[in-house]
């Protein structure tokens, strides 16, 4: 349905309205719009070998330190099922739209699938799986000097002999300050903020809105379910992000 079809006081309408007026739009996207890439979100049922596992028990310091191997694998088993995703309609509504606009992106997803669509500089809260760092190194090796004699074993330094982990931040880890500092900055900054795909629960990413609404900026949701941002929100919008942005993000044209 084309965005002509809602009336002027519809909400699809108003919030297309405030968007292209928008001097600065700061985006957050949680694990709802990969989601509909067919990527399972974090807390769905394991399937196969793994369906015995709780990713929970799997996503922490502790777990890769009493068994690497057995994480490595399951991350393994992650990087696949997303290698053969391809970016949807949000990701492609969002990046097209941040290509005529100032538009700050940041998301809790480590799928790398903005990027993949065109969007530029995001901003990963959570990392991103498929980069690698050191699991207690050293500190002074790059990571090329990794090697292994079996691809389905972590990696080890040439030199110190640490593991390589992924790239994505596990649970009792701390986000990574300069892309925390980014969020912060570019929510303080924006007058419009569109939260899309997540829950509001998983915080400091959930507390990026109020920040953007304490310096007053509207507040846009979208999510197909009810989610814990909803009553501070100026318009909820429950739609999925697929069937949503291209209509809310449509004729982005060039910039006032």
């Amino acid at each position: 349905m084309p965005l002509r079809a809602f009336n002027t006081g519809h909400p699809m309408t108003r919030a297309h309205e405030w968007l292209v007026n928008a001097r600065h739009l700061f985006v957050l996207t949680g694990a709802g719009v990969s989601a509909e890439s067919g990527i399972p979100t974090f807390r769905d049922a394991q399937t196969g070998l793994w369906a015995r596992y709780d990713p929970l028990d799997l996503a922490t310091p502790e777990a890769f330190a009493r068994d690497p191997v057995l994480v490595w694998q399951w991350y393994a088993h992650r990087r696949e099922i997303v290698a053969r995703a391809a970016p949807n309609a949000a990701h492609q509504a969002l990046a097209r739209w941040q290509s005529h606009r100032r538009m700050s992106l940041v998301t809790q997803n480590v799928d790398g699938l903005h990027a993949r669509a065109g969007s530029r500089d995001v901003i990963e809260l959570h990392g991103n799986l498929f980069a690698n760092q050191w699991f207690n190194g050293c500190g002074r090796c790059p990571i090329d000097v990794a090697r292994t004699t079996q691809p389905d074993r972590p990696p080890a330094c040439a030199r110190c002999g640490a593991l390589l982990r992924p790239g994505v931040v596990w649970f009792g880890e701390a986000l990574p300050a300069a892309a925390l500092d980014a969020a912060y900055a570019a929510a303080a900054d924006s007058d419009v903020c569109l939260v899309v795909g997540t829950s509001g629960l998983v915080y400091p990413a959930a507390g990026l809105p109020s920040i953007a609404a304490e310096r007053g900026a509207r507040v846009i949701v979208v999510n197909p379910q009810r989610s814990d941002l909803d009553h501070d929100a100026d318009i909820v919008l429950y739609q999925k992000a697929a069937e949503c942005l291209p209509i809310l993000l449509a004729d982005a044209g060039p910039a006032h």
